[in-house]
């Protein structure tokens, strides 16, 4: 039987201390194999020591995933997650920070990041974070998914923003937005509620972010809940 090829991801790391870069990239270049799903290979293609440079260094070298350090002189890491989104929408954003303070989340989150990983992380949880995030979902544990629903319900009792009217979005479209808010954020958990494939779950999920003019899920969830798209009470 023909082993699996390894996936190949390409990683920046940004982060204002030399010797944790070094060993996340030691760490990083060496690979992990992921449950089931074969062996992950990463190309560290470079690092930053500040917001300034990880945004420089996504416009130059188009990495998957930058790896975002929040607490970094100069600009700092929520500034460049969000010059990121906004600029480059196809390369993902994971905050990996010792802060355990729940306002960072919920900056990091509205700003665009795609995941939010503690940097006390077992190495095997986070390559299998970095497939995640890589294979088009979100990187949060079931934690930090519950605080962030939990902020945003709370804003959605603050006056609605202006929204798309629902009746843009499709039966469908608005089942999977339904979905999502209640937190099955995953290609696969989507597929199975909806019995349809992973692939359509994300051709519906394209069309979402496009009519709704936003870059990943994390965006739509906030903006879902705060101009009232999906009703939380029922």
């Amino acid at each position: 039987m023909t082993e699996p090829r390894p996936r190949l991801i390409r990683i920046a790391i940004a982060d204002d201390h030399a010797l944790f870069r070094d060993g996340l990239r030691s760490l990083l270049e060496a690979g992990r194999p992921v449950s089931h799903e074969g062996f992950v290979e990463v190309e560290v293609v470079g690092e930053a020591r500040n917001g300034a440079e990880a945004i420089a260094l996504a416009r130059s070298a188009r990495p998957d995933i930058v790896l975002m350090d929040l607490m970094m002189p100069g600009t700092s890491g929520l500034e460049a997650t969000r010059a990121i989104a906004a600029e480059l929408p196809d390369v993902r954003v994971v905050v990996l920070t010792a802060s355990e303070d729940d306002a960072d989340l919920f900056e990091a989150v509205k700003s665009g990041a795609q995941g939010y990983l503690s940097k006390n992380l077992e190495a095997d949880s986070l390559f299998a974070s970095l497939a995640q995030v890589v294979a088009g979902e979100p990187a949060f544990s079931p934690l930090l998914a519950r605080k962030v629903l939990g902020e945003f319900a709370r804003q959605a009792s603050s006056p609605p923003v202006e929204a798309v009217p629902i009746q843009s979005l499709t039966e469908r479209e608005r089942e999977v937005l339904e979905l999502l808010v209640r937190g099955v954020t995953s290609n696969r958990d989507l597929a199975n509620r909806l019995f349809v494939s992973p692939n359509t779950v994300k051709y519906h999920l394209r069309n979402i972010l496009d009519k709704l003019h936003l870059n990943n899920r994390s965006q739509v969830i906030a903006y879902a809940i705060r101009s009232g798209l999906v009703d939380l009470g029922s």
